[in-house]
């Protein structure tokens, strides 16, 4: 039996997923939660096998707390369920440690297929995720922050986009102050953006940050 946890912030969608995935004679769902900190809880309580994870979350990414859940539990195996079909998105899940990413566009087949893929250690995309990965130009081929920007800058770009002082940044960076203003400074002007608004419209864009 494939005992699942599901994590989504929306409980209508947690109670859809529950239907869909009940109705197979080997799958159980163990647990839902709809915020982060609930999921590593539980996570650590349950044992499930495969955690559905949404990346839109009221207090932690889904991004996050896979990697969180991951490095804490390495047989957990977490299967990324979310509306944002983003090649960035995806890679930084998978990167996080997830088994495979499913638009929640995709129908009750994938669900199950995907599920029963991660169980088993195997990576698994939904069709429409797949499609997006062929049409659009990777990482080093994108005109994005991942391209203008040097990887400390990126980080201080995403930090400032989740509403981060200076003083914040320089502390969870562990730099000075002095450089984490710097940064800022240089990211705006490479960029040629002119005020955080407009820097967390672009980092949603650049799917850096989660709207």
């Amino acid at each position: 039996m494939i005992r699942i946890l599901l994590v989504d912030d929306h409980e209508l969608v947690r109670e859809a997923f529950s239907l869909i995935l009940e109705k197979a004679p080997d799958i159980a769902v163990v647990g839902q939660v709809g915020d982060g900190a609930s999921a590593l809880r539980l996570c650590r309580e349950l044992r499930p096998d495969v955690v559905l994870m949404d990346i839109s979350l009221p207090d932690i990414s889904g991004i996050d707390v896979t990697r969180r859940l991951v490095d804490e539990n390495p047989s957990v195996k977490v299967l990324a369920v979310s509306t944002h079909i983003n090649r960035n998105f995806v890679e930084r899940m998978l990167e996080a440690g997830a088994m495979g990413y499913i638009n929640k566009a995709a129908g009750r087949n994938e669900l199950l297929e995907g599920v029963r893929a991660a169980a088993s250690g195997k990576s698994y995309l939904s069709q429409n995720v797949a499609a997006m990965l062929m049409q659009q130009p990777g990482r080093s081929d994108m005109k994005g922050a991942t391209h203008r920007l040097g990887k400390r800058e990126t980080e201080v770009l995403v930090l400032i986009a989740e509403g981060r002082t200076s003083v914040e940044i320089a502390t969870r960076l562990k730099i000075a102050v002095s450089t984490a203003e710097a940064h800022r400074r240089n990211i705006f002007r490479k960029l040629n953006l002119h005020n955080a608004a407009e820097l967390t419209k672009y980092a949603i864009r650049e799917g850096l940050v989660v709207p």
